[in-house]
C-alpha cells in the first residue's frame, strides 16, 4: 500500500527540519527543494568545492534573485503608477532593490540569522545579508515557480515591510555622497563607463568606481546615471560604513 505521508511529518523527520520550519516561519510556506535555500544562504566564504570551475555558494542565485526581483518590482510599479513617466519608475525601483534597503530587509525578516558564513571574513554585514536576500528569491523562483514569487514578494514583503509613500520622498543620491566623501578625505573618485551589454532598449551601461586610482566597485542600469548610482551605492558598502549617508 502507498501511504502518502503530509508535508508537516516529512518535515518534522527531515535533517534540515529547522531550516523548513525557519522558512515557514517567515514567509508562510514549506520549500519543496529545501537544499536550494541551504545553497541560497551560503557565502561565499564557505563555498563548498567547486563544479565545472563554479564556486559552490549562493552567487549564482544571488545573480538570478537580482533579476527576478527587479523584473516583479518593475511590472508591480508600472501598475500602481500608471501616470508616471520612466524615470520615476526607475528611481522608484532603484530605492525598493537598493542594497541598503535589502540589507534592511534581511534584518527584519531574521534571514540574516540564517546565513552560513566565515566568522573570519571582514566587513561582511554591509552587503552580506542583501545578497542572500536576493539569492533567497532566486532559490523561490526556481522551487516554486514566477507567479508564487511575484505573490510573495508582494504580499509578503512590499505591502508589510516597504512604505511606498515614504520611498517616494527619499532622495537617495550616492554618488553625491560618495563624491562628497572624498573631498573630505582628500582622495580621489573616478567613474568610468566600462562596458555596454545588449542593444536598443535593452542595452545596459556597466560603469566602475575607482578610488585613487583603485576599482572598488562596479554597477550596471539602463542608463549610465543609474549605473554610477549602482556603482557609488556599492563603493559605499565595501567603505564599511565610512561614508555617511
Amino acid at each position: 500500500m502507498d501511504l502518502k505521508i503530509s508535508r508537516p511529518v516529512k518535515v518534522y523527520f527531515s535533517p534540515e527540519k529547522d531550516l523548513f520550519q525557519s522558512i515557514k516561519n517567515i514567509f508562510g510556506f514549506y520549500p519543496e527543494n529545501i537544499f536550494l535555500y541551504k545553497l541560497a544562504f551560503r557565502h561565499k566564504s564557505v563555498s563548498q568545492g567547486t563544479f565545472n570551475g563554479i564556486k559552490i555558494s549562493n552567487e549564482r542565485l544571488e545573480y538570478l534573485g537580482d533579476a527576478i526581483l527587479g523584473a516583479i518590482v518593475a511590472d508591480f510599479l508600472f501598475k500602481k503608477f500608471p501616470f508616471k513617466d520612466e524615470g520615476f519608475l526607475t528611481e522608484m525601483r532603484s530605492k525598493i532593490v537598493s542594497r541598503s534597503q535589502l540589507n534592511k530587509l534581511s534584518y527584519k525578516l531574521g534571514i540574516d540569522q540564517l546565513i552560513y558564513f566565515s566568522k573570519d571574513i571582514k566587513n561582511h554585514s554591509r552587503s552580506m545579508n542583501g545578497d542572500a536576500f536576493e539569492a533567497f528569491i532566486g532559490a523561490i523562483y526556481i522551487d516554486k515557480g514566477y507567479n508564487f514569487t511575484k505573490k510573495m514578494i508582494i504580499q509578503k514583503i512590499i505591502n508589510y515591510h516597504i512604505n511606498i509613500d515614504d520611498l517616494e520622498n527619499t532622495e537617495l543620491n550616492y554618488k553625491s555622497k560618495l563624491i562628497e566623501w572624498s573631498q573630505k578625505e582628500k582622495v580621489s573618485v573616478e567613474f568610468v563607463v566600462k562596458n555596454e551589454i545588449g542593444e536598443g532598449f535593452h542595452k545596459k551601461h556597466v560603469v566602475e568606481v575607482f578610488i585613487n586610482n583603485v576599482s572598488v566597485a562596479v554597477g550596471m542600469d539602463f542608463s549610465i546615471k543609474k549605473a554610477e548610482q549602482n556603482a557609488a551605492e556599492r563603493a559605499f558598502l565595501k567603505l564599511d560604513g565610512d561614508v555617511k549617508m
